[in-house]
């Protein structure tokens, strides 16, 4: 999975407008021959492509450890609908700059996952009820989100629809300093509490007699898997079924019994970095946004998930 990262992000420095040679991009990287366009334009999409897609895989590794489900990943469960909703609200209600667009998207998941945890909660907590009150929820949250757009002024209605796509072209260095701060931040926090995370997986019973604390646990999951995914969204829009994908896929991989993080986190930055160079090759010269493309590749994955688990009960 590195390797395939290295060829995608080599490729991604590569492909453009006009095509530039290995050897160019290396002469750039080493300041050599500086290019602006592959130093300053494409160098920084292609890492916001890897290291988004590690944030968004580890989100979903860490709420289908939560809920013990595949399906339970935070465009699924409505974290990502929640994160929009704080994001239009800058939009619509502030200036929209990019601390309140980044403001807006964390405070907007975490309200969305506290509704979410706090109906799911009867008399202990279950994975499954999470997961279905979660489909529930994000329902009801992209309702509103459609409301707001269409009460909104059409520029700025045009402005959220754009960004809803969830794209990774414009992104500059300007763009990625505080975000990949955030993500280094949360990922070293989720990655100190794995060994936890997966004894919790195994059930609440094991957990306990191991000394794990379920509750202090949980809410940091949360926290973390809310705060990688807005951090996301805050950047580049929502970006669906990356977050779905990308652990049951390096699970599999890894052969590993659980969902581990590492596994996830290389899958997620293969799959979003794999997709928007799709996004930009399938129409070029008009580059697609890469969340068309990532739902697309989503929503195939999401039936043959379904299929399998069907077919196994």
């Amino acid at each position: 999975m590195v390797a395939l990262m290295l060829a995608l992000g080599l490729l991604g420095l590569c492909y453009g407008a006009s095509w530039s040679t290995p050897g160019e991009v290396f002469a750039s990287l080493t300041g050599t021959d500086r290019s602006v366009v592959i130093s300053d334009w494409r160098l920084p999409r292609v890492l916001a492509g890897l290291v988004f897609g590690a944030a968004l895989g580890v989100a979903g590794a860490i709420f289908q450890n939560l809920t013990r489900n595949p399906l339970g990943s935070p465009d699924v469960i409505g974290l990502d609908a929640g994160a929009y909703t704080g994001a239009l609200f800058a939009l619509t209600v502030l200036s929209g700059t990019s601390a309140q667009l980044a403001t807006g998207s964390v405070l907007g998941g975490l309200i969305v996952a506290g509704v979410i945890y706090l109906l799911s909660f009867d008399r202990g907590f279950s994975g499954l009820r999470l997961v279905v009150i979660g489909i529930a929820v994000n329902a009801m949250v992209t309702a509103f989100n459609s409301w707001i757009v269409l009460r909104a002024d059409l520029e700025v209605a045009i402005a959220a629809v754009g960004w809803s796509a969830g794209s990774l072209a414009g992104v500059g260095w300007e763009d990625l300093g505080v975000p990949f701060t955030v993500i280094a931040v949360l990922l070293a926090l989720m990655a100190s509490r794995a060994h936890a995370m997966h004894q919790a997986s195994l059930g609440d019973a094991i957990a306990v007699t191991t000394g794990v604390g379920l509750g202090r646990l949980r809410l940091l999951m949360v926290l973390v898997g809310v705060g990688c995914t807005a951090t996301v969204t805050a950047v580049a829009g929502p970006i669906a079924f990356i977050a779905l994908a990308a652990p049951q896929i390096g699970r599999r991989l890894a052969g590993a019994a659980g969902v581990p993080l590492l596994p996830a986190a290389l899958t997620g930055a293969v799959l979003l970095q794999g997709a928007d160079l799709i996004a930009q090759m399938l129409l070029a010269p008009v580059a697609l946004p890469v969340g068309v493309v990532s739902t697309a590749i989503g929503g195939c994955y999401l039936i043959w998930l379904l299929t399998k688990e069907v077919g196994r009960a």
